[in-house]
């Protein structure tokens, strides 16, 4: 008999949601075969048999919040133990390098948190997801009711606090320290009422994905200084290299060769340049990180938004970078990613150029201080200049890159600069030479 566990799907991760059994009491399962999904705050991930045999008992069910390392199921019979390698399938791989944390990342260890509104209470252990929706929502743990191992506040039980209202007292005491406000402003900021379907309407439950998206977003505009500047590049060049180069990389890589590695390739150079593009904004320093972890957004077929990392992107050259996003990109839409690919970046791009885009100003993925944004190329007429000085037009293949920075960290000309030399590096660069 083989106890099933709550993995642990990332240094930061203390407990999952089970969303979903692919296997019932009964059912027979192979080792490496998909067993249960699990939800974190940061991925939806399914989750291997690490053993061969008949599903015997199934303990934690579907939509529950449990601890890392809890006990989910029990697998027995004679083939319940780990299959050893053969020659038909090979020793798994080893685990992918986990990307360093940030240093605003929170800790992997969960911290005590006081409970705020009894003088002399004890602290109350909470994850750091908890912790989290506990402080985003201004909630008091000491009134929440625990029903995890040893009457530890889960997820679960915070989002039944918020999905029901906050009860009275349940707000930080907070409220006994700010004056209360007229009853002429209190109807001037009052909320609106939260919306209903109505008849002929259809209401879609928001996935778990999409409610993480909406609040990242919403906690960023509410955190930085928004700021937005464009540039236009002429990406002939690029291009004459891509179709030069088209067959061969398809050939060799399994993969059409498109312009986004060739705009990550010179963000990560033109960061060399412009480092504070590369950073994160604390109350008294801006921390310059050294090393370029370069998010990729994904769209998870119009459902929500992932962003894995590339590690080190600042040491690969055109072709790694390559590898890297579509790798990336292929696994997050099959919810391959563990939690700790989708942490530690230190600069994003979006890439909503395939839909035919003109100018898109994306917001900015906390905790970092800048997003590109790289819309559609298009052939359009440009002037030239000829070798004697003269100009002409031609058509070449143009499109626009869209910078949302935090104004916070640095101001509108450094911004201008690095996109500047993103431009300079894109339109002048021996893209051949990256290639080989």
């Amino acid at each position: 008999m083989a106890d099933i566990e709550m993995p642990q799907l990332g240094e930061t991760v203390t407990e999952g949601t089970i969303t979903q059994w692919f296997k019932k009491v009964g059912d027979v399962v192979a080792a490496d075969e998909p067993l249960f999904e699990v939800s974190t705050d940061k991925v939806d991930s399914e989750v291997p048999s690490p053993v061969s045999g008949t599903v015997t008992e199934i303990i934690v069910g579907e939509g529950d919040t449990v601890d890392v390392g809890t006990v989910l199921a029990r697998v027995g019979g004679a083939a319940a133990e780990p299959e050893a390698p053969s020659a038909e399938r090979p020793p798994p791989e080893p685990p992918t390098p986990t990307v360093p944390t940030p240093p605003t990342a929170a800790p992997a260890v969960p911290a005590p948190v006081p409970a705020s509104s009894a003088e002399g209470q004890e602290s109350i252990l909470l994850s750091p997801v908890v912790r989290r929706l506990v402080n985003e929502h201004g909630l008091d743990p000491s009134t929440i009711v625990g029903t995890g191992a040893g009457g530890r506040i889960t997820r679960s039980d915070v989002q039944k606090v918020i999905e029901a209202g906050v009860p009275a007292g349940a707000v930080a005491s907070a409220a006994a320290t700010t004056p209360a406000p007229s009853p002429t402003a209190t109807s001037s900021v009052s909320a609106a009422p939260p919306a209903r379907a109505g008849e002929g309407d259809t209401a879609v439950p928001h996935a778990r994905i999409r409610k993480a998206t909406a609040e990242h977003m919403v906690r960023s505009l509410g955190t930085a200084a928004h700021v937005y500047c464009t540039i236009e590049v002429d990406f002939e060049h690029v291009d004459r290299v891509r179709h030069a180069n088209k067959a061969a990389f398809k050939a060799d890589e399994g993969m059409s060769l498109t312009y986004l590695p060739f705009i990550s390739r010179a963000v990560v150079d033109a960061i060399r340049a412009y480092p504070e593009v590369n950073a994160t904004f604390a109350p008294d320093e801006l921390i310059i990180h050294h090393d370029v972890h370069l998010g990729i957004a994904v769209d998870l077929d119009f459902k929500g938004l992932l962003v894995p990392v590339i590690t080190h992107a600042g040491e690969k050259r055109l072709r790694a970078i390559a590898r890297d996003i579509a790798d990336l990109a292929g696994r997050a839409r099959n919810k391959k990613l563990s939690p700790d690919e989708l942490s530690g970046g230190t600069f994003t791009i979006t890439n909503p150029g395939p839909f035919g885009t003109t100018m898109t100003l994306p917001i900015i993925n906390q905790p970092q201080v800048a997003i590109l944004s790289t819309d559609a190329v298009k052939r359009r007429p440009v002037v030239v200049e000829a070798a004697d000085g003269s100009e002409a037009i031609a058509i070449h293949s143009v499109g626009f890159l869209t910078l949302t920075w935090d104004h916070r960290a640095f101001d509108g000309a450094y911004a201008a600069a690095f996109l500047k030399r993103t431009k300079d590096l894109l339109e002048t660069m021996d893209w051949t030479q990256e290639l080989s």
